[in-house]
């Protein structure tokens, strides 16, 4: 109540004491901040912001990560926690590795600027993949509810420890015939620029389900196609009987559960299957869902498109908390200082190539086979334009492009542990 007369708590009743005017408690407006990443470029940072924003409550912040909003991202939970199947074999028991891939088959275009001041870890690998890395990992949740799935993704990633040099590998593309380099690139000020735009990690979650499974997050610019996917790889068949070791010439793949974001949303198994005939041959064959072909007359909603709409709603179960973005950086900030302080010089790839050759003994070295000349099986091929081999010789182009690279920086650091395998 304002004005005189009315005294204590009935005075603002009354509105006859005194003359007092009363003013009837306005209901407090429900207000949602939308913020779109960067969200710093280390733990500091990320914890100056995050006091910057302690005058709002948490629950009306609504932090961007948009591939949480993907269809299959959100499908991973449902997969996991909806099929019996899953259950017993989701640990480091069955599962020899998991794969978190994210690749872009065009360079910076326009972006050098921005790019060049964080480069492909902080771009993609400390959000995007992550956060796809946790929903892999973790525990079941008690709901579906915004603090419970926080929860267990918290939990997942304090258990694993920062990330090394030593279980590093980055790249930075070179020009290949006529697509420019990325230091060739209008907008990339620094000409003597070290920004990754490849990288491949591995993690570790010291927790009883996954101790000892090695995770991959890899991302690069300028690589052969488009596609972002989760490729979960299985143990060998123990004790196999001879009869189906010889079926297949080089051995019997590893099973594989292959999760496709994008461009074209698929999950699809790996598996041995006799070759129908007389003989007795057997062959990896791909059991798929096409959401395509399976969901002709669903659409499925962009990213984006369902985050604000559940911003408007009020749910967060699909955005980032705090706590998982400061976790998020401890795991990052070491080694990118460290990049930094040491000026690690990245390995130089050819545009439109598979990407730098350290990143492929990164994988091996960390247990990911190899059957039909690549990491990945021939199954998993796709049309796509004229790229260079990998096993192919640089071009004279390529060759004098890495040189150049080198000679500028001095020849790239690898890791002592890597080998010449």
């Amino acid at each position: 109540a304002e004005g005189g007369g009315g005294g204590g708590g009935n005075g603002g009743n009354g509105g006859g004491n005194g003359g007092g005017r009363v003013v009837l408690p306005t209901p407090r407006l429900e207000e949602r901040f939308v913020l779109e990443k960067p969200f710093g470029k280390d733990t500091a940072s990320c914890q100056q912001m995050v006091r910057e924003l302690s005058m709002l409550r948490e629950d009306e912040i609504f932090r961007i990560d948009h591939y949480l909003g993907k269809e299959l991202v959100m499908n991973l939970l449902v997969l996991r926690f909806a099929n019996v199947c899953f259950q017993g074999i989701w640990n480091r028991q069955y599962i020899k590795n998991v794969q978190v891939i994210f690749k872009e088959d065009f360079g910076t275009q326009g972006r050098g600027g921005y790019f060049d001041e964080y480069g492909i870890i902080r771009d993609v690998l400390q959000n995007h993949l992550l956060q796809v890395m946790a929903l892999v990992a973790m525990e079941q949740p008690l709901s579906f509810s915004a603090g419970d799935i926080r929860a267990e993704k918290l939990k997942v990633l304090k258990c694993v420890q920062p990330l090394t040099l030593d279980t590093l590998c980055t790249g930075q593309y070179v020009r290949c015939g006529n697509s420019p380099g990325y230091l060739e690139e209008p907008t990339v000020v620094d000409k003597q620029s070290r920004t990754e735009t490849f990288a491949a990690a591995v993690l570790h979650v010291h927790n009883p389900r996954w101790e000892g499974v090695p995770f991959v997050l890899k991302a690069g610019k300028a690589l052969t196609d488009r596609k972002a996917e989760v490729r979960i790889q299985f143990h060998n068949v123990p004790g196999v009987i001879s009869d189906l070791a010889n079926s297949c010439p080089g051995g019997l793949p590893a099973n594989e559960l292959v999760v496709r974001l994008q461009p074209e949303e698929t999950i699809y198994w790996k598996v041995q299957n006799k070759v129908p005939g007389l003989g007795f041959e057997t062959n990896q064959i791909r059991m798929d869902l096409l959401y395509a072909t399976k969901f002709q007359q669903r659409k499925l909603p962009e990213a984006y498109e369902r985050l604000l709409l559940d911003v408007l709603a009020g749910q967060s179960s699909n955005f980032v908390s705090a706590e998982e973005l400061i976790h998020s950086w401890a795991i990052f900030t070491p080694v990118l200082h460290q990049l930094r302080e040491e000026k690690v010089v990245p390995e130089p790839y050819p545009y439109g190539s598979r990407g730098p050759p350290g990143a492929d003994e990164l994988a091996s070295r960390f247990g990911m086979q190899k059957f039909g000349g690549g990491l990945h099986t021939a199954i998993d091929a796709r049309v796509t334009t004229a790229a260079p081999k990998r096993d192919a010789p640089p071009t004279a182009e390529v060759a004098s492009a890495m040189l150049a690279l080198e000679g500028r920086h001095g020849a790239p650091r690898k890791p002592s542990s890597f080998t010449n395998g």
